[in-house]
């Protein structure tokens, strides 16, 4: 399969990045899987329709989250979509099954995720059917590695950076959400907060989150089924003064599934993330332990 290097598929830069005029609180909002730049060639080479590619999305989660610079705190935002390449997994986590040719000895081929087919190159969408007709070269994905996965990576590690220098202390949320058949039957759930049961983030921050969507009349639990991606692990080093949280929405709350459209309680669900921004950035350091 002949395709072009990815830096010529894409149709605006990896990311984007919203600053506030002035960070005046010691919070970093990411979302790693809202972006829907998807390449044309991308698709060619897929044996899947568009919509199907689109349901590995965290579809509209960054428009959810448009408020934080107006409160004081930045939001990064890829643009790549998450079936091309996935900001939240470790930069060489690669299935040899893909690929046309064999993987370097320093690529890890062998976590669970990669079983599941879904590592930073993914072999399937959400559902689990496959996306590639033909197998990959790995130049292909060393090249979507480079142009995406590590300006994302470079930017969050600077800002998380730059943050702990102003504040002395930095609180990433890590922004998602989750597909309805992901919760089980009687045991409904709309937010769940993930602190890798209690190793990334300080108990003051998660009760707080936990506390104002509650009030908000939201039903939330911690880390069942979700306790935090490779993002929360990498980045969240509490005793360091870095926290970094896993948050995740439920999907029928605020759009259609199937259609990858907006459901009208898409503006309820805006106007909670917004409070929840404003609580959040009113805090600023007594989010954390004196």
């Amino acid at each position: 399969m002949d395709l072009p290097p990815p830096a010529a598929w894409l149709a605006s830069p990896p990311i984007t990045l919203h600053r506030p005029a002035r960070q005046t609180a010691p919070l970093i909002f990411a979302s790693p899987h809202s972006g829907r730049d998807y390449p044309a060639a991308f698709l060619a080479a897929s044996r899947l329709d568009p919509l199907s590619l689109r349901r590995s999305e965290d579809s509209f989660v960054d428009e959810l989250f448009a408020e934080a610079p107006r409160h004081g705190a930045p939001l990064l935002a890829a643009s790549f979509p998450r079936a091309f390449c996935d900001a939240n997994r470790e930069p060489w986590e690669l299935d040899p099954e893909m690929f046309s040719d064999p993987l370097p000895p320093w690529v890890n081929s062998a976590s669970p995720r990669i079983g599941a087919g879904l590592g930073t190159i993914a072999r399937v969408v959400a559902s689990g059917s496959a996306i590639y007709r033909d197998k990959l070269p790995f130049a292909e994905a060393e090249a979507r590695i480079r142009c995406c996965w590590e300006p994302y990576h470079a930017c969050l590690t600077a800002l998380v950076a730059e943050t702990h220098a102003a504040f002395g202390a930095c609180l990433l949320i890590d922004c998602h959400s989750m597909p309805a058949p992901s919760i089980p039957a009687g045991r409904r759930v709309d937010f769940v907060l993930g602190d890798a049961h209690g190793t990334t983030c300080t108990e003051r921050a998660v009760q707080l989150i936990e506390e104002i969507l509650i009030d908000l009349g939201y039903r939330v639990r911690r880390n069942d089924p979700y306790s935090g991606g490779y993002i929360t692990r990498h980045y969240g080093r509490p005793r360091e003064g870095v926290h970094a949280l896993q948050l995740e929405i439920a999907r029928d709350l605020y759009m259609d599934e199937q259609r990858i459209e907006r459901l009208p309680g898409f503006q309820r669900i805006r106007q909670s993330m917004e409070r929840l921004l404003c609580e959040l950035c009113g805090k600023g350091g007594g989010l954390f332990p004196a």
